[in-house]
């Protein structure tokens, strides 16, 4: 738990030097990597270890946008203050060392959650650039944010399509009818109405920035708001 203290405040020093971004991915992905060796397995289930992935993954995605945007202090800013929130809410969870039962033990479920965390560190890197474009009005910007979530709109279908082959297995199913699988398939059709949208001239720019922002909510309601307060196949 101090490699995430460290990290954790790494996140803010990068406000001050943003080298200390990367410092602080590294110390995550250490920390990912010792409890994968401690677990026997990859640390992809319970709040604690999904958060620690997804602040690191919002850290690793953001890399390639830095280097095009070179030297913007505010994109900076963004990630740092995301991934470092994300640090925090990681460390009030107690890590999870009890076995898993044998339907998580399965290479589809991995991949399932794996692809569907990198969706969501690629929609947070969207909000931050969509707030950025509304302060700034910068068509790059808002280019760069579209691409963000195209990439991820990629992965998190291709995670639902895993996630499908995972519920068979496991249940005999493609589609269990909880809220889980009913929010994540709100969510998908979310980012399906932007892509769509954003094709029409008149909703780039603000309206697409928006709607990018927005989607980043219904997220956080899908992965952490459905997880704790609703029951379901995906329940901590």
């Amino acid at each position: 738990m101090l490699i995430l203290v460290l990290s954790f405040g790494m996140y803010l020093f990068a406000l001050l030097k943003r080298h200390l971004l990367y410092v602080g991915f590294l110390l995550q992905a250490a920390y990912i990597v010792s409890r994968g060796f401690e677990l026997g397995r990859l640390p992809l289930a319970g709040p604690h270890d999904t958060l620690v992935f997804l602040s690191a993954s919002i850290a690793a995605l953001s890399m390639p946008i830095s280097r095009i945007l070179k030297n913007h202090s505010g994109f900076q800013n963004g990630i740092a203050i995301t991934a470092a929130a994300f640090t925090l809410l990681a460390i009030t969870f107690e890590p999870r060392i009890t076995p898993l039962p044998p339907i998580l033990r399965i290479i589809w479920f991995e991949l399932h959650v794996v692809l569907a965390f990198l969706g969501y560190a690629l929609f947070a890197i969207a909000a931050v650039l969509g707030y950025l474009f509304l302060k700034e009005k910068t068509n790059l910007l808002e280019g760069l944010q579209y691409r963000s979530i195209l990439i991820g709109y990629c992965f998190f279908s291709v995670s639902m399509i895993f996630g499908g082959i995972w519920a068979y297995l496991a249940w005999g199913t493609y589609w269990v009818w909880t809220p889980k699988e009913l929010w994540t398939a709100i969510l998908w059709m979310f980012y399906s109405l932007y892509l769509h949208v954003r094709l029409r001239q008149w909703w780039i720019g603000r309206p697409a920035a928006i709607l990018g922002i927005a989607g980043f909510g219904v997220v956080m309601f899908t992965y952490l708001g459905v997880s704790l307060l609703m029951k379901s196949s995906h329940s901590w």
